[in-house]
């Protein structure tokens, strides 16, 4: 029988792979935002500044601190990659969000489970980037696509069992087993799922499966508990598996972004080590909104290790703070045997 092995959570932020000193790349679309979500508010940049404590944020957006921060994140990343390696799972399900690569809202699914034989990774060449892309920039693009066109080996039958299995459990799962196409071709799977190729496992060949959850775009956001129970369908799915393989399981996203917030960072982390879905459920649903949302891959996850008693193993929380309003990316990088 299958046997999960390892879990893995990972923030995937552009900032990731942007050295610090363009990090006002990213800020300079936290000030054209005019709708950050913030502890039940909307608010534009100048007014987070009205309601918040800018000096703390100045003193973390200065540069020697963004240094620091981002070689912390990248020791993080390091030991995520050297965590998986070291178990060598046979196989990966990856969960993570789609941010209209793949669905649009002419069909957003809230489940997504692919469960073709490969899944298509469109290539990025950064020796020959496109004319109108900065060059600091580049090496985010190469994080998130393969270096060229990818078919990127997935396993069909552990994609159709967890399939059957959710539609058992009263989950109405969406199915996929090809990238969607325009008029260019097929289009590739997203960044939750490529920087986890490119950035961890630097592009070691590890078959997966890919979960998409829409935790970004209302209507249809599943809630915390939802996405707890669906990991937990996945998990037994996975325990039901006749085959005598190794699963590791990653969540690919988060933590608070682009409102840094602490408190809740820390509080969700908590509920992480002591797998407390009771909170997760009686957090509010403004706060899973915008980048912030991806901690539900996150609780996901949680669900599909329910039944290992596996314990967390924060290797570091990193808040990135990339302006003076306290915008940014919370980084987190954690792994569960």
């Amino acid at each position: 029988m299958a046997r999960i092995v390892l879990g893995v959570g990972t923030s995937h932020s552009p900032m990731l792979s942007l050295a610090p000193e363009h990090w006002d790349i990213r800020t300079q679309a936290d000030r054209d935002e005019p709708a950050h979500p913030y502890r039940g508010g909307i608010y534009g940049f100048d007014a987070l500044m009205d309601v918040r404590p800018t000096k703390a944020f100045t003193e973390q957006n200065h540069i020697d601190v963004r240094r620091k921060n981002y070689e912390r994140c990248q020791a993080g990343l390091d030991a995520l990659g050297a965590k998986i390696d070291a178990v060598d799972p046979d196989l990966l399900v990856v969960i993570g969000d789609d941010q209209e690569d793949w669905f649009h809202t002419d069909v957003l699914p809230a489940f997504t489970v692919f469960y073709g034989a490969s899944v298509y990774g469109e290539g990025f060449d950064p020796t020959n980037p496109p004319d109108d892309m900065p060059a600091p920039m580049v090496p985010v693009r190469s994080n998130y696509r393969p270096l060229v066109d990818t078919d990127h080996p997935t396993d069909a039958d552990l994609g159709r069992k967890i399939i059957e299995h959710a539609i058992n459990d009263e989950f109405d799962v969406t199915s996929s087993d090809m990238a969607p196409s325009n008029a260019n071709g097929p289009i590739g799977i997203g960044h939750a799922f490529e920087f986890v190729n490119r950035r961890i496992l630097k592009d070691r060949v590890v078959p997966s499966v890919p979960i998409l959850l829409n935790t970004y775009y209302p209507p249809n956001q599943p809630s915390a508990r939802r996405c707890y129970e669906f990991g937990r369908s996945i998990g037994r799915a996975i325990g039901a598996w006749d085959r005598d393989c190794t699963v590791g399981v990653v969540a690919s996203g988060g933590l608070t972004h682009f409102v840094i917030d602490e408190e809740t960072d820390r509080r969700m982390i908590e509920a992480m080590k002591t797998h407390d879905i009771d909170t997760f459920a009686a957090e509010p649903a403004h706060t899973f909104q915008s980048g912030t949302s991806e901690i539900k891959n996150w609780i996901a996850m949680l669900g599909v290790l329910a039944e290992t008693g596996f314990e967390m193993d924060l290797v570091d929380y990193v808040p990135c703070y990339r302006s003076d309003a306290g915008t940014g990316t919370a980084m987190g990088f954690a792994t569960w045997s």
